[in-house]
């Protein structure tokens, strides 16, 4: 079976996604005198796992079709906006518009994911 359009669009732009908040994660300052190196490597590690697991979610809503994991990005997406929300008070600095833009994105697959053909793949 040849996958919907918008379920291609959906998987696009949320990979799109993951990839902004990677880079932009790998370009994060770390006060280097206040946190020890295994603390810093514990945290890489957390983030380069919650990466991993998001990926996963992307693949197994849109190649193997599973509807639950379209809704745990949903939830995903939604605190991601309450936490935009959050640092809204800190100003317009350039983390807070790349993790603007990178939630724009996923907002816009997910709503490719609820759309005209793709709503028939979900199971």
């Amino acid at each position: 079976m040849t996958i919907p359009r918008n379920v291609l669009r959906f998987e696009v732009l949320l990979y799109l996604s993951l990839l902004i908040d990677t880079l932009s994660a790998a370009f994060i300052a770390r006060p280097s005198a206040r946190v020890d190196r295994a603390a810093a490597a514990s945290a890489d590690t957390f983030v380069v796992m919650v990466f991993i697991f998001f990926l996963l979610l992307v693949w197994l809503a849109a190649r193997q079709r599973k509807n639950w994991a379209r809704w745990a990005l949903v939830v995903a997406l939604a605190l991601s906006v309450l936490s935009l929300l959050g640092s809204l008070n800190s100003g317009l600095t350039p983390a807070f518009v790349i993790d603007f833009f990178s939630t724009g994105l996923a907002g816009a697959g997910l709503y490719f994911s609820f759309s005209d053909d793709a709503e028939d793949w979900f199971e």
